[in-house]
C-alpha cells in the first residue's frame, strides 16, 4: 500500500450542514452531498446463528423503501439519552433480544463496515451472537412491528428468492449469508 495518498480537492473542502433532524443530518463537502446519523449515533448489526444452524432474521416496514425489508437484527447505539454512552456490544445484545426474543451467551465484535459509502457516512459494527437462547417472542418495542424468521442456513438462498417474489426488499447485509455461493 502506498504511503503517498493523494486526496481529491473535495476532501479539503469544509463540511456544511444542509439540514439536521433528530436522527439524520444532510451534509455537503465541496460538490458532494451525503447523509449521516445525527449526534454521533451509530448502528449495531447482529449475525445470529442458533445451535441448529438456523440464522435469525427480521422483517419490518421501511418507510424509505415503501415496503417490508428482510434484514439481520440491528439497532442504534446512542440514540436515547439513557444510552448515550452505551457500548455497541451492549446495544447489540439488547437489540437482539428486543427484536428477536433471543439472548446471546456471548457477543463477538466482527468490525466496522460501511454499507453505502458514496452517499451515506453511517457505519455499523457487525457482531456475531453465540450461544443463543430463546427467551421471548421478539417483535421489537413500541410500534416496530418486527416479524422474526428462523431460516436454516442451507435454505437461505431459496428463502431470499421466495421473499423477493413476494415483494420484500433485501438488506445488503444479507449478502453475508450468501458468501462463497456468489463466487461459485
Amino acid at each position: 500500500m502506498s504511503a503517498d495518498i493523494i486526496l481529491p480537492p473535495d476532501a479539503e473542502a469544509p463540511e456544511e450542514v444542509m439540514w439536521q433532524g433528530r436522527f439524520i443530518t444532510a451534509r455537503k463537502r465541496g460538490r458532494w452531498e451525503y447523509v449521516g446519523r445525527a449526534r454521533g449515533i451509530r448502528a449495531a448489526v447482529i449475525l445470529a446463528v442458533d445451535p441448529e444452524n438456523h440464522v435469525i432474521l427480521v422483517d419490518q416496514y421501511r418507510v424509505p423503501l415503501g415496503k417490508r425489508c428482510i434484514e439481520l437484527p440491528a439497532g442504534l447505539v446512542g440514540d436515547h439519552d439513557d444510552f448515550a454512552d452505551e457500548d455497541a456490544s451492549v446495544a447489540a445484545a439488547r437489540e437482539l433480544e428486543e427484536e428477536t426474543g433471543y439472548r446471546a451467551g456471548r457477543i463477538e465484535n466482527m468490525g466496522e463496515f460501511h454499507s453505502s459509502p458514496g452517499m451515506v457516512s453511517e457505519s455499523f459494527t457487525l457482531f456475531r451472537a453465540h450461544d443463543l437462547e430463546k427467551v421471548g417472542e421478539g417483535g421489537g418495542v413500541d410500534s416496530e412491528d418486527i416479524v422474526v424468521h428462523r431460516v436454516p442456513l442451507t435454505e437461505i438462498e431459496q428463502a431470499i428468492t421466495e421473499w423477493r417474489k413476494a415483494g420484500y426488499a433485501m438488506d445488503v447485509k444479507l449478502l453475508l449469508l450468501l458468501g462463497a455461493r456468489l463466487l461459485g
